[in-house]
């Protein structure tokens, strides 16, 4: 399941005091055509064997609510995958490029069905307002032993269709919203046929993977490939226990992977359910703003005391940035830097520092550093293509464009703008909410403050 987004800029906009007025002043926008991405080049994991296998069977033999999940199970032969619906424009390419992804990179025998005839994986495209009347949190979900809407409706509390009492998999259906984004409808596509054809379970501890509910990673990475491929391994099959999956797991590691080394599989970490559940509670979108922070100043104490992992702490930090904007701009400036510090000193972490990067962007911008944002954004550029992150990409253009007007730079600026526009109609979609985010970087640039935009 992928949960809803946070929006980037997080009220960015209450760091000036000419907010809403710029907003509604935004000028009306010439769009440039839609850019999108060519194919992906994921680079390998980083970590070793033994912790890939440790992660792997967590991954596999829980679900996200913790419960266990007693026996392996999969796809057993030729994967086909259908559509239904009304299915926006851009998804049949964007399947496309995720099929022949899991072709080569994964090795899946993974293709189209047959127009109008059975699917092992049917992707149906619903009202985004369906989705949330059913999983208020979610963006999109799949679900087992179902192959459309109706059907799920009609089962949903079938025992069938539970994840914990597969024994091996036959039919998934995938349920994406029809009236959002382009990004935000491929994203669910990989997110949501990768649990179909493998764990459904996901971990904030892995940094490189979009088996993490952070919503940093939007496409598959090389970890999540090679997750995949092991998981369809001729070595393993549909019926496995945990035990028998651990006994074969680190070598057919080896073999897939074989700069990670021959080591067994890692200890099991400590539970860090406390400082999951703050998380959880700090990112519930129906909870008032407040509590949420202090949810997340929670999170903050509970990963520096009881030593989580650096990326528990930055992440925790991050949220604590997002949520403290609004009452708190100097609050939130520094847990961005704290973020930033953790995320910027590794290697595994260069997506997550880009989100840190916009935050502190638009900082600068706002207090009148421009050549300082300017530098952000262009360092930080690399790793947003890379992962494919189009809204993102489109917003640190944004801020990049308005930083360029603000030091006399109105020919560059316009170029980057233009450019930033063609990523937005991918990453946001309508003219209306585009519109929105360029109202946001004009509230809170010091060129609205000089030219006292009026109400």
């Amino acid at each position: 399941m992928r949960v809803l987004p946070a929006a980037f800029l997080m009220l960015l906009v209450a760091c000036s005091p000419v907010a809403e007025t710029t907003r509604r002043a935004a000028p009306d926008l010439a769009l440039p055509p839609m850019n999108t991405f060519a194919q992906s080049t994921p680079t390998l994991p980083r970590v070793p064997n033994a912790v890939i296998a440790r992660d792997f069977l967590d991954l596999v033999f829980r679900l996200e609510n913790g419960d266990e999940v007693p026996v392996f199970s999969r796809f057993e032969g030729p994967v086909t995958v259908g559509v239904r619906g009304a299915a926006p424009a851009t998804l049949e390419g964007d399947l496309e490029r995720l099929i022949g992804r899991l072709r080569r990179e994964a090795g899946i025998d993974i293709r189209r069905a047959a127009d109008g005839g059975p699917a092992s994986i049917t992707v149906e495209a619903i009202p985004r307002a369906s989705i949330q009347r059913f999983a208020p949190s979610a963006a999109c979900f799949v679900r087992p032993n179902v192959s459309s809407w109706d059907e799920y409706r009609a089962r949903r509390s079938d025992p069938a269709t539970f994840w914990n009492r597969l024994t091996t998999r036959t039919r998934m259906a995938v349920f994406v919203p029809a009236d959002v984004s382009p990004q935000e409808v491929r994203d669910c596509l990989h997110e949501e046929i990768a649990q179909a054809l493998g764990p459904v379970n996901d971990l904030y501890r892995l940094t490189d993977s979009i088996f993490n509910d952070d919503n940093f990673h939007t496409v598959l990475t090389g970890y999540d490939m090679l997750i995949l491929k092991a998981y369809h391994d001729p070595a393993l099959e549909s019926g496995m226990t945990r035990y028998e999956v651990a006994s074969r797991l680190p070598s057919i590691l080896a073999r897939l992977n074989p700069r990670g080394g021959f080591q067994g599989i890692a200890d099991p970490l400590p539970s860090s359910g406390a400082w999951s559940q703050a998380v959880i509670k700090a990112t519930a979108t129906g909870t008032a703003r407040g509590r949420r922070t202090a949810y997340a100043e929670e999170a903050v104490t509970i990963a520096r005391r009881d030593g989580g992992t650096d990326t528990e702490l930055a992440f925790s930090y991050y949220l604590l940035g997002r949520l403290a904007l609004a009452n708190d701009p100097n609050v939130a400036f520094r847990a961005f830097e704290a973020a930033g510090r953790i995320y910027g000193s590794r290697p595994d972490t260069r997506i997550q520092a880009a989100h840190v990067a916009l935050q502190m962007a638009a900082f600068q911008l706002s207090a009148g550093e421009a050549e300082e944002a300017i530098r952000l954004v262009d360092a930080n550029a690399g790793p947003i293509r890379d992962s494919q992150h189009a809204a993102l990409l489109s917003l640190m253009l944004m801020v990049k464009a308005e930083a360029m007007e603000v030091i006399g730079k109105a020919n560059e600026a316009g170029a980057v703008r233009t450019e930033a526009l063609a990523w937005a109609r991918y990453g946001f979609g309508s003219e209306a909410e585009i519109s929105d985010r360029m109202g946001e970087i004009l509230a809170i640039s010091p060129r609205s403050r000089r030219e006292g935009r009026p109400a």
